[in-house]
């Protein structure tokens, strides 16, 4: 696989605390420039950054990020007002302590009420592995499988680990429905990138991609 090829499977990232509008704005050019798949950034820059790309890359944000615990009318507001405001894809965080209660149908339910809120976006479920048992891990791959969702995703990048090997793999042979893999947090390096998409992934959430194809000249 060459760097182009991994680079259109890429959400490129910024969701730094501090991040001001001229951070966002070298992420949309960089997401233009490599061809990613998106940028992923926060929802308070999305309008700006949609009517700036103007369509040149997909326009990528979070919602009840990073903790999943806001309710689920919180999360709706979220999703609809973003893509109101111009995202293409809605990456939300679950309420890890329903899955830990074995709340699986308030999960499952508030997957559905969120992707209706996104109007026909993607939605990608960010489930917090390094959070969750194998057990937990099996189980909220089979609610996001079951649900309308369109992809599962290992983390926010903001907790205590990012994606592993292991997590994705364990996803690829349980996911159902066509239900996709988002690999996110701490992907490091073209090989790791790589090895990712082979395992099954199909989209990385990472910042450090296009910073090492840009520094090594790889394109």
């Amino acid at each position: 696989m060459n760097v182009q090829e991994i680079l259109a499977h890429v959400d490129h990232t910024l969701l730094k605390q501090e991040s001001t509008w001229e951070d966002i704005r070298k992420i949309v050019d960089d997401g233009v420039k490599y061809k990613t798949a998106s940028v992923c950034i926060p929802s308070s820059f999305v309008k700006q950054a949609a009517e700036y790309a103007k369509g040149g890359v997909k326009i990528c944000t979070v919602i009840g990020f990073p903790n999943g615990y806001s309710t689920t009318a919180a999360k709706c507001f979220e999703a609809a007002d973003a893509v109101r405001n111009g995202a293409d894809e809605v990456d939300m965080v679950i309420n890890v302590g329903w899955l830990k209660d074995g709340r699986y149908e308030d999960l499952l339910n508030e997957i559905n009420e969120i992707k209706k809120s996104c109007y026909g976006k993607l939605l990608k479920v960010i489930v917090e592995t390094c959070l969750l048992t194998e057990e937990e891990k099996v189980k909220i791959t089979e609610i996001v499988s079951a649900s309308d969702a369109d992809y599962i995703k290992t983390s926010t990048g903001f907790s205590t680990g990012g994606a592993t090997f292991d997590d994705v793999k364990l996803f690829a042979e349980h996911v159902s429905n066509g239900t996709k893999i988002k690999a996110a947090g701490g992907i490091s390096s073209i090989e790791d990138a790589e090895k990712f998409l082979s395992l099954g992934a199909e989209r990385l959430g990472t910042s450090r991609i296009v910073k090492i194809v840009k520094s090594e000249g790889l394109i």
